[in-house]
């Protein structure tokens, strides 16, 4: 059996060519499943972090450099290796800025990939079917290359595969419409030839998938006419055949529908023993004019799960660590999936389990739910308001009922789908909002934004705080463009209007804590280096006797109420990269940017004078998060809070603390010193059981 879950965006590819078959250059796994290797397909390559959908760096070539191959990561060197211009090796590290100052070599012949696999070398595979490992390239980069193909002779696709304690390079090439593999091995170093059987009106094959399995490298390939094929070859191969160009040989594995006339543009890679995703071609049982990500059995030649897929389709699959990676149109799309092993009665549904009953109960239950929650009145029928709450409070039990009843492995599929039709309800008729079954459906720790993309949108506009604060919460992917979204409709709803909002429990109490907590004194408010008399006070680099008192500066009073200020909290513990945060600051207005500044000068004060420490188990936001923020907010309203006469004040204020704090860490440095040499400080052996040491520090 086989499974394709709800998938999400990696990313947005700007730099495609509709008129070609390439999306992006290549996805290549980084230091672990969760991190992934981008390059698009002229001169960026970006890491991303795929769970959190967030990128961790990117380099950029120079305008006129072109990237000519996918990068690797090399993971016995923690480092990036790309090609750029056909010659030029790079190489840098995730701390490297700018790729141009890293280290850079120019080799002797054009290269056609840099093909890596995991704590293994990489291998530097040219143009003309040459290789050499990565090390050696680069102690002599201006080496000699062979030219191995004959004239004329081209690669159309390489790979590597580890094999026997040993590493394989697999290269097709084209000749004059003939097609071979060739197979590299390093040790010993040998190179054999497979010419691909030919057909009167059979193109080429144009998608490549290879494995490894015990002995054997099985390579499938699949034709615009929707023949997928698969060959078995041996790792170890004769001295005759070495010199010989035998003939590939191949077995049908699956016969894919096409639309009128032969498939253009497709792919396929081998997911395990018995299963095979497919991109680019119909559903058996749907539309010919729409194309589906597939995941076939080659047993039973039936696909056994499936998802439309929008916009062009590329000869472009990847899979990596339990998930798809689909390019089409202008996005690249992670899909994760989970195959099983297969019976054929399980393959068409008789599979007898003790478990049998129950799930086809589930899904009996889960087809009528859906049905009620799409089901429309007539044409000739509008409901009224009375009569859709009435159904709204069904519907709300009927879901209760359904997440109590299902078992967790069918409610982990099940929960999104309820969703997403909620959601297509509600947003199609205004009376309908059913808060309890989200919030059902939430709770079940089942959903994330992806999942559901509409949900947390749709509970803004509702200004539906209390669901939109379990999302924030439960959900790591939350993009940027949402989170401001949702904190532009918190700064923007009244105080009253949210008085009576069923919030989280620990969140609210670390608001009445921190907000209940006393203003220091004049005599004791010096702790943690921060002196509230001090923070504006603009002469305090000179002594005096006695500071001059501001009323602003012991007024901290939380300048928001509690239930707005808990919601406040969710946006500052929420991940987010900060180039694409700042765009979507910048739709603030002055007044919320101002208040929102003021909450954070709140916060910094009390947990300057240790008042979250007290309550460090309660949910929080870090020290740390509310820095970050503020230096958010002042990056992208600068200029407008300069001019702006409400906020002249507070930002005058912030200054004033800054100059503050560089003044105590100034002071701390001075000591450095002295405290290091105490710390390395020889402690006498003997000393009595009362002693006075004392220590001068200049």
């Amino acid at each position: 059996m086989a499974a394709l879950y709800e998938g999400y965006t990696l990313c947005i590819n700007a730099t495609q060519n509709n008129t070609s078959n390439v999306g992006i250059q290549g996805v290549e796994l980084n230091a672990d499943v969760d991190h992934v290797l981008v390059t698009d397909s002229s001169r960026t390559v970006t890491v991303y972090k795929v769970s959190d959908q967030k990128p961790l760096g990117s380099w950029t070539v120079k305008q006129g450099q072109t990237i000519t191959c996918p990068a690797v990561f090399n993971t016995q060197t923690q480092e990036y290796v790309a090609i750029t211009d056909y010659k030029v090796v790079r190489v840098w590290k995730d701390g490297d800025v700018n790729i141009d100052q890293a280290f850079k070599a120019t080799v002797s012949a054009d290269v056609f990939r840099v093909l890596s696999a995991p704590d293994c070398e990489p291998v530097v595979l040219f143009r003309h079917g040459a290789a050499r490992f990565m090390n050696s390239l680069l102690a002599a980069p201006q080496q000699p290359i062979e030219e191995i193909l004959s004239e004329g002779e081209v690669i159309r696709w390489s790979t590597i595969v580890k094999a026997d304690q040993q590493l394989v390079v697999l290269f097709v090439t084209e000749q004059r419409g003939e097609h071979c593999l060739c197979f590299k091995r390093f040790n010993p170093n040998t190179l054999v030839k497979h010419r691909f059987e030919t057909e009167p009106g059979l193109s080429a094959p144009h998608s490549f998938s290879a494995i490894c399995r015990g002995s054997n490298i099985h390579l499938f390939y699949l034709y615009s006419n929707g023949s997928v094929y698969e060959s078995v070859l041996p790792i170890r191969t004769s001295e005759t055949e070495v010199h010989v160009i035998q003939a590939l040989p191949r077995s049908l594995l699956l016969s894919l529908p096409v639309r009128e006339g032969q498939q253009t543009l497709g792919a396929a890679v081998v997911l395990d023993e018995t299963h095979v995703a497919v991109v680019g071609f119909p559903h058996p049982s749907a539309g010919a004019n729409k194309d589906y990500l597939c995941i076939w059995n080659t047993h039973f030649h039936i696909p056994q799960a499936s998802k439309e897929m929008s916009g062009m389709i590329y000869t472009q699959l990847w899979q990596c660590g339990g998930r798809l990676y689909v390019p089409h149109g202008k996005t690249l799309s992670v899909i994760p999936f989970e195959c099983q092993k297969s019976s054929l009665a399980a393959a068409m549904g008789k599979l007898k389990q003790s478990g049998q009953s129950e799930s086809k109960s589930c899904a009996l239950m889960t087809t009528q739910l859906r049905s009620d929650i799409t089901r429309a009145p007539g044409n000739n029928r509008r409901l009224s308001a009375r009569q859709t709450k009435g159904m709204v409070e069904d519907i709300q039990l009927a879901v209760g009922e359904f997440v109590y009843q299902t078992p967790q492995t069918d409610l982990q599929f099940a929960a999104g789908r309820m969703a997403l039709d909620l959601v297509s309800r509600s947003q199609t008729d205004g009376n309908f909002y059913p808060h309890s079954a989200f919030l059902q459906l939430l709770k079940t720790e089942y959903l994330c934004y992806s999942v559901c993309p509409e949900l947390l949108l749709l509970a803004v506009e509702k200004k539906d705080f209390s669901l939109c604060q379990i999302a924030f919460h439960l959900f790591p992917d939350i993009p940027e463009a949402i989170t401001c979204a949702y904190l532009k409709a918190v700064l923007g709803t009244p105080d009253s209007e949210m008085d009576t909002l069923n919030l989280d429990t620990d969140s609210m109490m670390f608001m009445k804590v921190l907000t209940q907590t006393g203003c220091p004194s004049e005599n004791d408010s010096q702790q943690n280096g921060v002196c509230l008399p001090a923070l504006l006070d603009s002469g305090f680099e000179t002594p005096s006797s006695r500071p001059q008192r501001d009323p602003l500066a012991l007024d901290i009073n939380c300048p928001v109420s509690l239930h707005k200020s808990a919601l406040l909290n969710e946006v500052l513990q929420t991940s987010y990269s900060d180039i694409l945060l700042l765009p979507h600051l910048k739709d603030l207005t002055v007044p919320q940017v101002t208040i929102f500044l003021q909450y954070l000068q709140f916060l910094y004060l009390k947990y300057s004078h240790e008042a979250g420490v007290q309550i460090q188990a309660l949910r929080s936001p870090t020290m740390a998060q509310i820095v970050d923020w503020v230096g958010l907010l002042l990056d992208a309203h600068f200029t407008v809070l300069v001019m702006a006469p409400e906020a002249k004040r507070l930002v005058s204020g912030l200054h004033k603390f800054v100059r503050s704090q560089v003044k105590l860490y100034a002071e701390l440095d001075k000591i450095e010193g002295s405290l290091q040499v105490l710390k390395k400080a020889k402690q006498p052996e003997d000393f009595a059981l009362y002693s006075i040491k004392v220590i001068k520090l200049f």
